[in-house]
């Protein structure tokens, strides 16, 4: 959701991608068109910053799983690259952590399901390698806890459906605990 209430509607499914967005407003009922993203991609992720701009990660092209990574401005209505994650994923889980930063984990790697996990920081562009969740998961969900860490939760892998949830402390290495994630 955008800070003026619209919904910003991107991309396509497992058959379907597109590079195409849509606005809609709940205040009247209506979609309206907006920039195409940059990238045609489906069974991506996006999350709303700080600033307002949305950060789309991910996802598939139809043929391959994406590393590739976008901006959407409201304020303009365009989209713009921005760095690309260090692993391809599609239908990963992503978590605007309390500094800002995005957190970015599972998903799958052509049929791999992934159980790395980064962050992106806005104010550099860049996506960095962090602790690795102790299960690979595909589309699970993530919150941000009040104080600061992240609850990562079921999805499902090659095996089936995970009844099991995880905890991501962004805080630094050096910082006990360490920046990783635990059952």
């Amino acid at each position: 959701m955008l800070g003026d209430g619209r919904v910003l509607i991107t991309g396509g499914g497992p058959s379907g991608d597109t590079n195409s967005a849509e606005l809609y407003d709940p205040k009247t009922g209506t979609f309206t068109a907006t920039a195409a993203m940059t990238t045609v991609r489906g069974q991506h992720a996006a999350v709303t910053l700080t600033d307002g701009r949305v950060l789309i990660v991910g996802g598939t092209d139809d043929n391959n799983d994406l590393a590739s990574a976008e901006l959407y401005d409201p304020a303009r209505g365009t989209f713009t690259a921005t760095g690309s994650m260090t692993v391809a994923r599609n239908s990963p889980t992503v978590a605007l952590l309390a500094d800002g930063r995005v957190l970015v984990v599972g998903g799958l790697n052509g049929a791999d399901p992934l159980a790395s996990a980064e962050t992106y920081d806005p104010t550099t562009g860049t996506f960095t390698r962090t602790g690795s969740m102790t299960a690979a998961r595909e589309s699970a969900t993530a919150t941000l806890l009040p104080d600061g860490k992240c609850l990562v939760a079921g999805g499902f892998d090659s095996r089936g459906d995970h009844a099991t949830a995880e905890i991501y402390d962004p805080r630094p290495a050096s910082s006990p605990p360490p920046a990783r994630c635990r059952q």
